[in-house]
């Protein structure tokens, strides 16, 4: 927990002057990839991502160690083949699991976030899920096991794999040359977060892209069929937690629907899209037939609504960091304290995006928000321990909280308002 925290404190900035040096480089060649909004979105999805993580909210399955225990035939030492070896070993997983999100209905929850933005940035590449509370792949490091890998170089090679992931999300990177033989590229990439028929559930590899050729999953970028991005179902909010449940609700919904109860049972595990004809007919979901005519979610947002969302989001990325650098502190004040500060991160980004929706919701959520922080102000009669560093701190911290309370509900009032649930096309 504390570790991943530090690791983060590092990696988080330089992903944000990334995503930010791009849109900055995409207007100064005069194609930008980087909608605001759609930008902010995808940064407080990593949020909600690199935060759940952190307070290690998924109940992992601790099968590495039984699996490293019981079916080792060697022990090896901490060198650097067993790292590459590793790292080959996490990538060909990662097809694996890559592959199955994008075909059985119920692992596609887990990934859809990923895919929800109708551009393609590098402020994508941060929609990660939060939607997974086990995780149900260790099985697929029996052979790491095998070989005697430790623990604790699969913890340490898994996030710069993860992180290695993040360069190859742009638009402004062409083809490769002899690199599109061996690794995964920006072209490679944009073909599979394309809607495209001839690009769907393609280019599955996360590094090496010889997986996809092995296994017959390989397409390659064409200029006569430029990608289109985003999902056939599109999710048409920027709540990243909206997004990140949408798809499950949608199995729940057709489960309780369907007269069927073979229906009821197998609908999880059939291919993604699949839906029991009964509930189909009845209960339509509007889905993208022409990719290359169709409206991009957007909302109007008046110049001052964006600088807010900004200042939002960035006293939110200074949040977030003050619980990174501070986690075994503030566990050393109270154990639930870590919780209660995710609870705030949560509530944060849930009310900016649903003020950016328009959604009329959107206040009560920031007034959830302001209540539980003021609560939790009384409480500690502190800010998380943030008096040792600032004996104001907590007044400083108040002041925010009933600050965006007043501005949210002026926004609230002078932005227009969303029709929960319309579509435009």
């Amino acid at each position: 927990m504390e570790t991943y925290g530090k690791i983060l404190l590092v990696a988080m900035p330089a992903f944000l002057l990334l995503v930010l040096f791009e849109k900055w480089y995409g207007y100064k060649k005069g194609f930008d990839t980087v909608r605001q909004l759609d930008m902010i979105s995808s940064l407080s999805s990593g949020i909600t991502n690199v935060t759940k993580s952190v307070l290690e909210l998924t109940l992992a399955i601790g099968i590495y160690p039984f699996m490293l225990t019981h079916f080792a035939l060697m022990q090896i030492e901490q060198t650097w083949l067993v790292i590459i070896i590793t790292f080959i070993i996490l990538d060909f997983n990662g097809y694996w699991i890559h592959r199955w999100s994008h075909r059985i209905n119920l692992f596609w929850n887990l990934h859809v976030i990923h895919h929800s933005s109708e551009e393609f940035n590098l402020a994508c590449a941060l929609r990660q899920s939060i939607s997974g509370f086990f995780n149900l792949f260790s099985v697929l490091l029996l052979p790491a096991a095998i070989l005697g890998i430790p623990q604790g170089v699969i913890a340490t090679v898994a996030p710069l794999h993860l992180f290695a992931q993040f360069w190859y999300h742009t638009r402004h990177i062409d083809k490769m040359g002899w690199l599109e033989h061996i690794l995964v590229t920006p072209s490679h990439h944009r073909v599979h977060h394309a809607i495209n028929p001839e690009y769907m559930d393609k280019n599955l590899s996360q590094i090496f892209i010889v997986w996809d050729k092995l296994f017959g999953t390989f397409a390659e970028e064409k200029k006569e069929i430029p990608p289109v991005y985003g999902i056939t179902r599109p999710a048409r909010t920027w709540n990243p937690v909206r997004i990140n449940f949408q798809h499950l609700w949608l199995l729940i919904t057709d489960a309780w629907r369907t007269r069927h109860w073979i229906e009821k049972c197998t609908l999880w595990f059939k291919p993604t899209g699949y839906r029991p004809a009964d509930v189909a007919a009845q209960h339509p979901v509007y889905k993208i037939d022409d990719v290359y005519h169709f409206e991009k979610y957007d909302k109007p947002a008046s110049r001052l609504f964006l600088i807010w969302s900004w200042v939002q989001l960035s006293v939110l990325l200074c949040l977030t960091s003050y619980l990174f650098a501070n986690i075994a502190y503030i566990n050393s004040l109270d154990r639930t304290y870590i919780y209660w500060y995710g609870a705030i991160i949560f509530l944060s980004v849930v009310s900016l995006t649903e003020l950016m929706d328009q959604h009329t919701l959107s206040i009560g959520w920031e007034a959830a928000r302001t209540i539980l922080a003021a609560s939790l102000l009384y409480w500690q009669q502190d800010w998380f321990g943030a008096n040792q560093f600032f004996e104001y701190s907590a007044g400083i911290v108040l002041s925010y909280f009933l600050f965006s309370l007043l501005t949210t509900l002026w926004f609230w009032r002078t932005e227009p308002k969303a029709i929960t649930g319309s579509i435009s096309h």
